[in-house]
């Protein structure tokens, strides 16, 4: 399965962009931290609710999954490669953290459940 959980903090405002679908694209940096320094993850979140909205410094948990798009600029296809947000939340709000993690967790089904635990 493809499921990612990122915590960290926006490092720069969400740049927005209409896409010519008429999908609108949110494209932002998470930075996190553990034992081996901080690390910058490109994301992308599709049609998110209008309610939703963070600038750079909020800490954030994102649920997704990876992918690599292809996209043309120009007259030329390039590919980017990032964790495409089916949920963004302020970290804050723990409750529905740990619901939206409990829910990726059981997507996992019975085999992970004894080696995942949330905190």
């Amino acid at each position: 399965m493809n499921i990612v959980i990122l915590r960290g903090q926006l490092s720069s405002a969400p740049q927005q962009r209409v896409l010519q679908s008429g999908s609108v694209l949110h494209q932002f940096e998470v930075t996190t931290r553990d034992d081996a320094g901080a690390s910058s993850v490109p994301v992308a979140w599709f049609d998110a609710p209008s309610n939703q909205l963070f600038a750079a410094g909020d800490d954030v948990v994102v649920v997704g999954l990876v992918r690599r798009r292809f996209f043309r600029s120009g007259a030329v296809t390039q590919s980017r490669t990032e964790v495409v947000a089916s949920v963004v939340l302020p970290a804050s709000k723990r409750a529905k953290v740990q619901r939206v993690i409990q829910r990726e967790v059981a997507r996992l089904g019975d085999a992970a459940m004894g080696a995942v635990r949330c905190a």
